[in-house]
């Protein structure tokens, strides 16, 4: 059974720094593109970062770049999302989800469309 779990969340004080991780259980995870996606209450869902399966492709949103950073260890079947310099609108619940992009290939997307499995969902929270 395919299946993404995600942890690594919390409450941080603005300025502080998380890392999230994704551990695939059930398929190989380096045929897979990964994704990372957040939801705060009464919005919609929104593409946070992606990388590609090769791990030479990344995309973030323009409200993460600089800040967060996605990487991925195939050996480990994990992804990360190391999130620094967070802020109170990076509250939400992260998601990461899989789509089979092939082996070593290099794209990805930022649309939940493209995705799936998803995980359950670790919740963020930046409050001082």
């Amino acid at each position: 059974q395919l299946q993404l779990v995600e942890s690594g969340g919390g409450l941080v004080q603005p300025g502080g720094s998380l890392r999230l991780s994704c551990a695939a259980s059930g398929f190989t995870l380096g045929y897979y593109a990964i994704g990372w996606f957040r939801q705060a209450p009464g919005k919609e869902r929104e593409g946070v970062s992606c990388i590609s399966s090769s791990g030479n492709s990344l995309k973030y949103a323009d409200s993460v770049k600089g800040r967060f950073t996605i990487s991925r260890d195939n050996a480990k079947n994990t992804v990360y999302l190391q999130m620094n310099s967070l802020k109170p609108e990076d509250t939400a619940v992260y998601y990461c989800a899989a789509v089979w992009s092939g082996y070593y290939t290099s794209s990805c997307s930022l649309r939940a469309a493209d995705f799936g499995p998803w995980g359950h969902g670790t919740q963020v929270t930046i409050s001082s």
